[in-house]
């Protein structure tokens, strides 16, 4: 059921759901259109709208399959194209202590063609966005890695890498907040805390995670010790 529109493409997901489109590749404009989209879909749900599924150029919408006679979606992409050409708010920055110790800093070094202390120069001299948090509680995925840095993900993931992992996988970099197994390039670690089981065990989501999409992070050079 596609429904005209200089911004948004829809594609049906299913007999009660569909996938917005609104961006075709990453950049400063979509990820400002993804969280004006977000925001809007908390704060004003369509009518019947059950849950939704943002990712970096799209989102999913499922509907209640009880709705007479299905969800507007013309009206549903009036309402998100107002609240997409709203001006945005002020993102935060958050700034993070890194110890650059980490087991794969020598690796990417080598990967990268350059000394150790170049990585970390061009890692910590960055300011990065965060897109999204997903594939573990509160885990950042920060955009704007330096093109330098890119590495591939290791061969075969760690069964364990420990909370406070700042690492590299791809194009991204990232923090582990809990203790899970994982693939990416451990360059480093934090002692900050992402992720506060208290919080969320009461329910309290908005205050379980240090980092929000949106925010900005730099990562501050810190002595081991």
């Amino acid at each position: 059921m596609p429904v005209p529109s200089t911004v948004m493409k829809w594609v049906t997901y299913g007999p009660n759901a569909w996938m917005l489109r609104f961006a075709e590749k990453l950049g400063e404009e979509t990820f400002a259109r993804g969280r004006a989209i977000a925001r809007e879909l908390e704060r004003h749900p369509p009518e019947g709208l059950l849950e939704f599924v943002p990712a970096f150029t799209s989102v999913l919408l499922e509907f209640d399959p009880r709705l007479a006679t299905g969800p507007d979606l013309k009206a549903v992409a009036s309402q998100l194209e107002k609240a997409v050409r709203a001006r945005p708010a002020l993102p935060r920055l958050v700034e993070i202590p890194v110890v650059y110790d980490g087991p794969d800093l020598e690796r990417v070094a080598q990967a990268c063609r350059l000394t150790t202390a170049e990585v970390v120069r061009l890692h910590s001299e960055t300011t990065y966005k965060v897109y999204m948090l997903g594939f573990s509680p509160g885990f950042p995925y920060l955009g704007d890695l330096d093109e330098r840095l890119h590495t591939a993900r290791l061969p075969s993931p760690r069964t364990r890498v420990p909370a406070g992992s700042v690492a590299i996988g791809g194009e991204h970099t990232g923090i582990y907040p809990v203790d899970s197994p994982g693939g990416w390039n451990v360059i480093g670690h934090t002692l900050l805390k992402l992720f506060n089981p208290v919080a969320a065990a009461n329910d309290e989501m908005e205050s379980a995670f240090l980092l929000k999409p949106g925010n900005r992070v730099r990562f501050l050079v810190a002595k081991k010790g």
